[in-house]
C-alpha cells in the first residue's frame, strides 16, 4: 500500500507529494513545483528511494522543481498528458508572469493516456486523464489504498479555474462527475492546494460541484476559485 505526506511549495502554497510503497521504500514525487533541495532531503529523511517524479498538469507552481530533482536524483519525469506540452514550453514565461525564478523549458520522459499504469515498487498507480483545468490534466489513482492525486481538478470545497488557455468548464465538470466520483466516496484525495477531503465529502457539500448543486434546474459548472 502507498504512504504519502505533503509539502507546500511557492507562495501558492501548492502540495509537492511525496507517495511511496510501504514494502519496497520505492518513492515518487508527485507536482515537485519548487524547493527540489528541500524535496530531495525529504524523501532521504524518509529513508525512501525515489524513482519517479510525477506531474498531474503543466503549471509552473507544479513542475517548477522537476528538472532539478530530476538531475539531482536521476528519476525520470512521467506525466502529464501530451496535451499541456504547451504549458510546458511556456514554462518562462509563466515564471516571469509569476515572479518566480527562471525555469527552462521542459519535456518529460514520458507522456501518459487515461488507462495507463504506473508502477512503484509493490502498488499500482492508475492513470486517469482529466481535462477542465488544463486540456492535459491527468488524476494519479490508487485503488488498492483508496488515494487520488488529483492536482488542481478539485478541491476541499472548491474546484479547479477552468479560464487558463484551453480551460473548459464543461469538460472539468465531467472530468470530476464522470471520472473522480467512480472511485467511491470513501475515496481520499489530496488535492494540489489547501487541505486533504474524500470524493464523498464534496458531492455532499461542494458548492461548485456537490450532488445537490449538479441536480438542480438549469446548472452551469461554477468557475473554480482556486488555482
Amino acid at each position: 500500500m502507498l504512504r504519502h505526506l505533503s509539502h507546500p511549495v511557492t507562495p501558492l502554497a501548492q502540495n509537492a507529494t511525496l507517495i511511496w510503497c510501504d514494502v519496497t521504500g520505492a518513492a515518487a514525487w508527485v507536482d515537485p513545483g519548487a524547493d527540489a533541495a528541500a524535496l530531495e532531503r525529504i524523501a532521504r529523511d524518509q529513508g525512501v528511494h525515489l524513482e519517479k517524479i510525477l506531474l498531474t498538469h503543466g503549471h509552473l507552481d507544479h513542475v517548477g522543481a522537476a528538472a532539478e530533482l530530476a538531475k539531482r536524483t536521476g528519476a525520470p519525469i512521467i506525466g502529464p498528458h501530451r496535451d499541456d506540452a504547451f504549458w510546458l514550453d511556456q514554462l518562462p514565461a509563466q515564471a516571469q508572469i509569476f515572479g518566480f525564478s527562471e525555469v527552462q523549458p521542459l519535456v518529460p520522459d514520458q507522456w501518459l493516456d487515461d488507462g495507463d499504469t504506473i508502477e512503484l515498487g509493490q502498488a499500482t498507480l492508475h492513470v486517469l486523464h482529466c481535462p477542465g483545468h488544463t486540456p492535459g490534466h491527468v488524476v494519479f489513482h490508487d485503488p488498492e489504498g483508496r488515494l487520488a492525486l488529483v492536482g488542481d481538478v478539485l478541491f476541499h470545497g472548491a474546484i479547479g479555474r477552468s479560464d487558463f488557455p484551453r480551460g473548459n468548464g464543461r469538460e472539468l465538470l465531467d472530468s470530476i462527475t464522470g471520472k473522480l466520483w467512480p472511485l467511491g466516496d470513501d475515496t481520499r484525495f489530496v488535492p494540489g492546494h489547501g487541505p486533504e477531503s474524500t470524493f464523498g465529502e464534496e458531492r455532499r457539500s461542494n458548492p461548485f460541484v456537490g450532488d445537490d448543486v449538479i441536480a438542480a434546474p438549469g446548472s452551469e459548472p461554477g468557475r473554480g476559485r482556486y488555482y
